[in-house]
């Protein structure tokens, strides 16, 4: 009877097989080849998730994506640029996310202390992405910087200059937190610096970058933001940005069909909604353990100085050191004697808190 009992073997695998197949058919939805993507929690309300959740759709722009990934790099080679009796300017790079990003670098001159020169990750505003140069843009306020015995990094975001990359865009893209953050890893990795005393400076759209890069990383000791713009997401549909510099990204760019995506995915930005709440900064300024210093003109004719005003309205309600520096006349960029004043006033905050 050998045959009987291998064709009851035949049998019990056929079964199994076809138990097998139900139960993924099953866990698949019965739809096939079809993936089911399961959001978080936190943005499924009260259903549960399975086991594994997959990603949802552009985890990587919310705070808890970006608090919880790493940010490793080092800097490159250094090209000497120029030197001055404070400090020496090199031309160098590190890696974002295996692109190559540039950057201006400056050295003080003398010792080096025991523990590293105090540094700062700057964070250039919106210019045309093709029109940005290395060594043309920010210098008065690097080297204003630069002369104070600060190790200073000028980062040129992705897409500009020779920076590899397509430029991402600031409120609707993690791109340029990113870049910033491992620019932070990369200063933090140099022998010359003190990496616990490293800060941020941004303008313009860099103040998104830069408080959400904070709020990534709230232990970061010293940030300054001039003339910012885009915290509460709201803040942006309500004063609005009159750039008449701003270029719209080309058609069928990857950045316009990831913005195209993002609103089919959730819409045009709501505060109330589960993955918004996660984007902007809001939620997260509890968390903030450095300190935070504003500067704006009250005639930016291109960011209303209430972007300023309504982020301080929200940090009365912390316990975040914070400041806001209003000036009569300027402009956007803070220029003529407003410049001077202004920027005592932040490397008189960086001396301080870094």
């Amino acid at each position: 009877m050998i045959w009987w009992a291998k064709m009851k073997l035949t049998l019990l695998i056929i079964v199994g097989v076809i138990a097998l197949s139900g139960a993924v058919w099953f866990v698949a939805g019965g739809r096939g080849n079809s993936v089911v993507s399961v959001l978080p929690s936190s943005l499924r309300g009260s259903e549960s998730p399975m086991a594994t959740p997959t990603p949802f759709p552009f985890a990587e722009m919310t705070v808890p994506h970006l608090r919880s990934r790493n940010y490793e790099s080092k800097l490159g080679e250094r090209k000497r640029l120029s030197e001055n009796p404070t400090y020496m300017s090199y031309a160098t790079s590190y890696d974002s996310d295996g692109l190559k990003i540039n950057g201006l670098l400056t050295i003080p001159k003398g010792d080096v202390p025991p523990d590293g020169f105090p540094a700062i990750v700057f964070v250039h505003g919106y210019i045309p992405p093709t029109a940005y140069r290395l060594t043309e843009n920010y210098v008065a306020y690097v080297d204003s910087l630069a002369r104070n015995g600060f190790v200073v990094f000028k980062i040129d975001l992705r897409g500009h200059d020779d920076s590899e990359g397509e430029p991402g865009g600031a409120y609707y893209s993690s791109d340029y937190v990113i870049d910033t953050l491992n620019a932070y890893a990369a200063l933090a990795s140099f022998d010359q610096v003190n990496k616990r005393r490293i800060g941020l400076w941004g303008h313009s759209m860099a103040g998104n970058v830069t408080m959400r890069a904070f709020a990534a990383r709230p232990e970061i000791p010293a940030v300054v933001i001039w003339a910012g713009a885009g915290y509460t997401y709201t803040d942006l549909a309500t004063y609005r940005i009159s750039d008449n510099s701003y270029r719209p990204p080309e058609v069928n760019t990857n950045r316009q069909r990831k913005r195209e995506q993002l609103r089919a995915a959730y819409g045009d930005f709501n505060a109330e909604h589960p993955f918004w709440k996660q984007v902007a900064v809001t939620d997260y300024l509890k968390d903030l353990k450095g300190a935070l210093s504003v500067h704006h003109a009250v005639d930016d004719a291109v960011v209303s100085i209430e972007y300023s005003r309504n982020l301080m309205k929200l940090l009365d309600a912390t316990d975040v050191v914070h400041t806001l520096y209003e000036y009569p006349g300027g402009g956007h960029n803070i220029t003529g004697s407003y410049f001077e004043t202004a920027m005592q006033r932040t490397v008189d905050f960086y001396k301080t808190e870094l």
